[in-house]
Formats: C-alpha cells, structure tokens, sequence
C-alpha cells in the first residue's frame, strides 16, 4: 500500500512538471507565431490587443484542452496494469 501511495506521489508530480512544461512551451510558441504574423502582414493597430484576443482563442481551443490527456492516459494506464496484474 505505501508503495502504490508513494507512485501516486511521484507520479502525480512528474507529470504535473511534465503538464506545466508543456503549457509553458505550446503558449511561447503560439504567442510567437502570433507577434510574427502580425509583423509579416503588416497589421494596423495595437500588436498587444492582437496577441491578447490570439491567446484568449486559444485558452479555448482543443489543442489546450488535449494537454489534460498527459494526466488522463498514464494513469489510466498504470490503473489497468494494476487492475490486470491483480485480477486476471
């Protein structure tokens, strides 16, 4: 039991590290793709107010949804192994 609890402790925070990271990349990079768009199209106006509606869309967009999926699938998985191991 002390075993299952401490993988559910370090699993928990690897892939909360895991799950942050890449919410940190996938944003850098949409809002890098955005301020490059609005230089190469040559865009009038406020380049801030361009960004902030992009990032908003995208706070809403299954892309950033899907990014549950790193908690959703390995412990899941784990749960079946543990399930088939100890039931089958």
């Amino acid at each position: 039991m002390v075993a299952l609890i401490r993988l559910l402790i370090f699993g928990l925070i690897a892939l909360t590290a895991l799950y942050l990271g890449l919410l940190w990349y996938f944003r850098a990079r949409r809002r890098e793709t955005m301020a490059r768009d609005w230089e190469e199209a040559g865009r009038p106006g406020d380049r801030a107010a361009y960004i902030a509606e992009g990032m908003a869309q995208y706070e809403r967009s299954l892309r950033r949804r899907l990014l549950w999926l790193v908690y959703i699938v390995p412990v899941t998985a784990i749960g079946l192994l543990i399930w088939l191991t100890n039931f089958n």
